[in-house]
């Protein structure tokens, strides 16, 4: 029997909400997969004796890291998988990969020394990243903490690069006028200096103020044709000159910053998050 009153159907029904399953997204990933699998290269290449190609495969690591985060923003596909996948994608191409390659091309012949620089090398890799990571939100976007490790890498792989190309191999000595370089000391040097600057608190540019989408003077896109021309004549000697002013490039802000008595320290610069009390302890 109708009593005149409407049933209470929003206590009544049970309203199931099936939960949206969360999926990984394709594009940005595959960019990523495809820089592990360039130090997954270079590995297999260093242990099957091509240094060089062991070199570029780094080199192609390089570009594609670069690429998968500027995908995953013009894309609007940015996940917290993507940033963690990128990470240990990081750790194997720049991290394990130059320390390997440099082990088994120079220096193994320096016995416990060769692999204690090459570990030295791969554990500051990982420091660095874990450091990037807890860092990201107070860090100044225009510098990066520490030598970043695909920087790292390219001054290892670069070297190794140019020395094979001149026909040398990793046990050989250099002949520079009067001095006699020993190639493995010289890569003992350099994987120590790469490691340690990386988790070092230098500021290094991370030319993130420079987008494509803004417009540039006409100058600009000559000057980039010249740094094209440029490479194209001995592409080992350039590059690997271009990755050795940039690895010394932060201690040379460092100083000017230092002697002019301004702040030094990219994380206290930073604005982006309201309380870095814990960071500065």
């Amino acid at each position: 029997m109708h009593d005149g009153t409407e049933p209470e159907h929003d206590q009544d029904e049970v309203v199931l909400v099936r939960k949206r399953r969360k999926g990984i997204y394709v594009l940005p990933n595959l960019f990523t997969l495809a820089a592990l699998f360039g130090g997954f290269y270079a590995i297999v290449m260093a242990i099957n004796g091509r240094f060089d190609l062991a070199a570029i495969g780094i080199g192609c690591a390089m570009v594609l890291d670069s690429l998968d985060g500027r995908v995953a923003r013009m894309t609007n596909t940015q996940s917290a998988f993507g940033e963690q996948m990128d990470s240990l994608s990081d750790m194997v191409s720049f991290g394990a990969a130059p320390a390997v390659i440099s082990y088994v091309w120079a220096l193994k012949s320096l016995g416990r020394w060769g692999w204690i620089a090459a570990f030295v090398y791969c554990a500051c890799a990982a420091l660095r990243l874990a450091r990037f990571n807890v860092n990201t939100a107070v860090v100044d976007k225009r510098y990066f903490q520490g030598l970043p490790s695909p920087a790292a890498a390219a001054l290892v792989a670069g070297f190794i690069w140019l020395v094979t190309e001149n026909g040398l191999k990793g046990t050989s000595t250099l002949e520079v006028g009067p001095l006699s370089l020993s190639v493995p000391w010289m890569m003992f040097y350099l994987a120590l200096y790469a490691g340690l600057t990386m988790v070092t608190n230098v500021p290094f540019y991370s030319f993130k103020e420079f987008h494509m989408k803004k417009s540039v003077p006409f100058a600009v896109i000559v000057l980039i044709v010249l740094i094209i021309a440029a490479i194209n004549i001995d592409p080992p000697t350039v590059l690997f000159g271009v990755f050795l002013c940039y690895g010394f490039s932060g201690y040379v802000v460092y100083g000017w910053r230092k002697a002019k008595g301004m702040q030094t320290s990219v994380v206290s610069m930073s604005t982006d998050e309201p309380d870095e009390r814990g960071l500065h302890k």
